[in-house]
Formats: C-alpha cells, sequence, structure tokens
C-alpha cells in the first residue's frame, strides 16, 4: 500500500490526520506532499488550521486534513 492509499484509507474511515499524527498512525513523515498529491488528484480534502502549543510554550499553526 503506498502512502497516499495509506492516508486515503484513513480519511475515509472517518479519521482526520495532522502531521503531528501522521507519523504516529500511518508511519509518513511528507504528509503534507502526499494530500497535495490527492488534492491533485481530485480528492476533496479539507483543510482546517489550528493553533497549538509546543514543547516550549509557543503558539503555532498546523494543518488538520479530513474528508
Amino acid at each position: 500500500m503506498t502512502q497516499k492509499e495509506r492516508i486515503l484509507d484513513y480519511l475515509e474511515r472517518g479519521h482526520t490526520l495532522t502531521r503531528l499524527n501522521s507519523w504516529k498512525m500511518l508511519g509518513i513523515l511528507e504528509c503534507p506532499a502526499r494530500i497535495c498529491e490527492l488534492k491533485q488528484d481530485g480528492h476533496d480534502i479539507k483543510t482546517e488550521r489550528l493553533t497549538v502549543t509546543n514543547k516550549f510554550g509557543e503558539k503555532v499553526s498546523i494543518a488538520k486534513w479530513r474528508l
């Protein structure tokens, strides 16, 4: 199974995905690149921006994807 297939399967099962959990859940480091490719392939993946606090107490913005 390719990385794109793993991501699509995960999203189709109703899960959401972030760069933070893509490594833990799917073993994929470059999730944003695969999401971009899936969008170019015609998949209607929605992107939501979230603000989270990192381990240094800094507020950072991340993307959360869903179908």
